[in-house]
Order: structure tokens, then C-alpha cells, then sequence
């Protein structure tokens, strides 16, 4: 099975009111082979950098597009070429040897790999040089710049937040050739961090923090995707989601800072899975004191926290996520409480006395666009009236495993970002990914329908699968 099927994705219990009405499509999705999955996947994602060249009004996204036309191209031809020899071979032999299948699936991972070079790796290279050998400030989105500050002052022993106020004249986020902009970090501390090099070799474009988001990415996922007791050809969906499709491509490229927190929410469930709360917690706590993006996954995965002999353990989980979170954040809470509000609170929701810029045609900032009064009566309303329906949706269906976590997890980002005043497109690779964990974290109906003390090590070994090309 290639995709997250919406059965296992959308259903956050095996009872669930959505389960039944995905059946059909969930069992055409099923019969869906690797390759011909790969292909799809690709053929998007070259309409997507085509769509971008054509349509995106920022010179960056149109750059990043026309580099990363040909390599989904050629994924996609060549994906579409193995599928099809594929096929003659099962048909052939009534299915693959297994040298067939070891073939099969280092081609896929060949195709994959080039394809990563072709839309991230070279273009996030092209892009570093150009921004050091052009106009200063271009070639990169404002979040960089914005880290980068961030780590200046940590480096120097400055606050890096700033309480924001309304200006007598309109405040720019961010303009080409100036070294800063608003002089605030929307960010939580540690996203600082990656920062700190661009204090050490100013003017080298090795400092460029969008090289340590993705080096940072990078490490992380391939410690959870190791730990991960998925299959082979699930754990390859996860990678396409996170470091290849343009959602994780063009943001790396371009900007980046929400992929190593999507990254290390990934190995917090993963730990999650293999029922180490505290370890999922220090997780947890690393991606929560990134962004502020990663706190309603955090509270969520407490429904996953278990115990090698299956007992609930949330306390555990929240020991480890405080042990991060609370000597990162809590310093600077102390210092400046309002500013680190308003700067990473308020203004990313739209409610802080500087705009926001980040902005697409997605329903919310429809809304706002067309009612401005609802600028921040949404916000809050939405949050409210979501707060509820989650509340009673956990009280009926509570989640047992962390694949069910992650459903839920995806939903209600998607419903966030979908009603944010201020969205940006890029935002849902947060819901895209959790969807996809659905599908590669899901365990065996027999395990999970023993989440009790007695599921112990044979329960551990019912959920280990031997890594295959699929």
C-alpha cells in the first residue's frame, strides 16, 4: 500500500463516523502500486513548479520553480517507466523475485535521491550564493534573516524579543538590501540557535541558517526513520513528504525553519511508538520550544504515552518535554514576557500591532480580505469552537495509538491553517505530514486492540516489520 490510505489516515478510531464513507475509495487508493504511487506523487509536484513559475508573484518561488521542473519531470518519466516494467514482470511470474524487488526498490531510491538534488540540494546552493554575492537580504525568505538576528543576539547577550507597537507609518517585514526589518524574532529560542553561525562568519555562505534547518532535518529524520519498526516502503513516503515534495523542497530552498520542527515531532512519535514517553518527550520539548506551531501536537501526543508494559504515562511524556522547554523559554518569558508574547503569540495569528505579511488565498484570509473586522474576532472564535469540538471528539473517541494521534493531529491543523487570517501556503506540510504518519505509524489491529499491562515485548515484536521495496 503506498498511500495513507483515508481509512487509516482520516478515522481517528476504528469506529469512527468517517471510516465507513472513505471504504471504497480507501480499497482503489490500496491497489495502488509503489511505483505508480512515486509517479503521481512526482507528475503533482512537476505541476506544482510549473503552476509556480506561472502564477507566483514571488521572484524566489518562480526561481525555485524553474530548477525543480525538470528533476519532478524526470522522476516522473522514470517512475512511470519502472511501474510499467514492474507490472510486465508480475504479470509474467505471478509476482517478483526477491532480487526483483531489492532492484526495484534502489531504483526508487535512485529517483529519489536525484530528485532531492535536483529541487532542494542545488537550488538551496544556488540560492546562498547569489544572496552573498548580490544584494544583501535577497535570495531568501524574511524567516532567515529573522533567525539569524535572533542568533546575532544571543551570541552578543541582547533580548531578541522586541515588544512591537504601531508605528505613525507603514512598517515593512522585510525589504531588499536592508540588514533588518522589524527587529523581532516570531520564533521560540531554540529556532534561534541556527542562527548563531551567521554571529560567527558574517559575511561566509556556509552561515546561512536554511543549511543548518536542513542539515538539522536531515539527521533527525534519518534517527526516527531508522527507529521506525514500519516497512520499507512506508518509511519511503515519509522522506517524499518531509525532504522532497515541493511543500518541503521549496520552503527548505527558500526559507525552512518549520521543517526541522516537523522533523523532530516526527521522532517524537516515533519514540511515542515504541513506548518511550520520556525520550518522545525531550522530543516534544526540542519542537516546542522551536515554535509555537509544535504545542498543539505536543498536547496531543500525551494520549500516546505508554510504557514498555502498555500503562498510560503522560506524566512522563511532559517531565521530558519540560525539561527542554522550560530552561529555553522560561528565561526570556522572565525578561520580556509581553514581547515574547506579542512577537510569537500574537503577531503569527494576526493580532499583533504589526501585520503579518504571510498571506494566501486560503479561506481565512479570504474572509479577513472581504470582512476586515474579522481580523481578530477569527482567530479567536475559530480556536474556541475547535477547542470544543476536540474536546468532545477525545471524549468519544480517545486516541490509543499514535497513529490515531497523528490523524487528529492533521485535522486540526488543517483546520487551523485553512481559517488563519495570515496563512501561508507552505503551512500544510504540518497536516500533510501528520497524515503521513497516520499511514506509517499504524499498527496491526491485533496490537492495538491490546493496549493492556499484558501487552508486553510480544506485543513490542507484533508491530516490527521487515523492511522491503514494496
Amino acid at each position: 500500500m503506498p498511500f495513507a490510505t483515508p481509512t487509516d489516515v482520516l478515522s481517528p478510531s476504528p469506529g469512527g463516523p468517517l471510516a465507513a464513507s472513505w471504504r471504497g475509495f480507501a480499497d482503489r487508493v490500496k491497489r495502488i502500486s509503489p511505483e505508480a504511487g512515486d509517479a503521481l506523487l512526482y507528475a503533482g509536484s512537476a505541476l506544482f513548479a510549473l503552476i509556480t513559475i506561472y502564477t507566483s508573484t514571488n521572484a524566489l518561488y518562480q526561481v525555485w520553480g524553474r530548477m525543480a521542473l525538470t528533476p519532478f519531470a524526470f522522476g516522473t518519466i522514470v517512475s512511470v517507466a519502472l511501474w510499467y516494467a514492474l507490472r510486465r514482470a508480475r504479470r509474467r511470474r505471478a509476482g517478483l523475485t526477491a532480487a526483483q524487488h531489492r532492484r526495484a526498490w534502489l531504483a526508487r531510491l535512485t529517483v529519489a535521491v536525484c530528485i532531492f538534488a535536483g529541487s532542494l540540494a542545488i537550488p538551496l546552493g544556488f540560492e546562498i550564493l547569489w544572496r552573498f554575492d548580490g544584494v544583501a537580504g535577497s535570495h531568501l525568505q524574511p524567516e532567515v534573516q529573522a533567525v539569524e538576528v535572533g542568533g546575532q543576539d544571543l551570541v552578543k547577550g541582547q533580548e531578541p524579543y522586541h515588544p512591537l507597537v504601531k508605528l505613525p507609518h507603514a512598517v515593512k517585514y522585510h525589504a531588499p538590501g536592508e540588514p533588518n526589518y522589524a527587529g523581532f524574532l516570531p520564533y521560540l529560542p531554540v529556532m534561534a540557535v541556527f542562527g548563531i553561525p551567521s554571529d560567527i562568519w558574517p559575511t561566509n555562505g556556509l552561515s546561512d541558517a536554511r543549511i543548518f534547518f536542513c542539515l538539522t532535518t536531515l539527521a533527525v529524520a534519518a534517527v526516527a526513520l531508522y527507529l521506525c519498526r514500519a516497512e520499507g516502503r512506508r518509511k519511503i513516503r515519509a522522506l517524499q513528504a518531509l525532504v522532497i515534495l515541493p511543500l518541503a523542497s521549496l520552503p527548505l530552498a527558500t526559507g525552512g525553519d518549520d521543517i526541522p520542527v516537523v522533523a523532530f515531532l516526527l521522532l517524537a512519535m516515533v519514540l511515542a511508538q515504541r513506548r518511550q514517553p520520556f525520550a518522545s518527550g525531550v522530543a516534544l520539548g526540542i519542537a516546542s520550544a522551536m515554535k509555537f506551531t509544535a504545542w498543539p501536537v505536543a498536547l496531543l501526543a500525551l494520549f500516546a504515552a505508554r510504557s514498555k508494559d502498555g500503562q498510560r504515562r503522560p506524566l512522563r511524556m511532559i517531565g521530558g518535554l519540560l525539561l527542554v522547554a522550560v530552561p529555553a523559554i522560561i528565561p526570556f518569558a522572565l525578561r520580556g514576557p509581553f514581547a515574547l508574547f506579542d512577537d510569537v503569540v500574537l503577531f503569527p495569528l494576526g493580532l499583533s500591532a504589526i501585520p503579518s505579511t504571510a498571506a494566501s488565498a486560503l479561506p481565512g484570509h479570504v474572509l479577513v480580505t472581504t470582512f476586515p473586522s474579522l481580523s481578530r474576532v477569527l482567530p479567536l472564535s475559530v480556536g474556541m469552537v475547535l477547542a470544543a469540538f476536540l474536546a468532545r471528539h477525545l471524549y468519544k473517541y480517545t486516541p490509543k495509538t499514535v497513529s490515531e494521534v497523528c490523524s487528529i493531529a492533521g485535522m486540526v491543523m488543517s483546520v487551523l491553517i485553512l481559517l488563519a487570517p495570515n496563512p501561508r501556503v507552505g503551512y500544510l506540510l504540518y497536516p500533510i505530514n501528520f497524515f503521513v504518519w497516520a499511514y506509517l505509524l499504524k499498527e496491526p489491529a491485533a496490537r492495538t486492540e491490546r493496549l493492556v499491562p499484558s501487552d508486553t515485548d510480544a506485543g513490542l515484536g507484533a508491530g516490527v516489520h521487515a523492511a522491503g521495496p514494496g
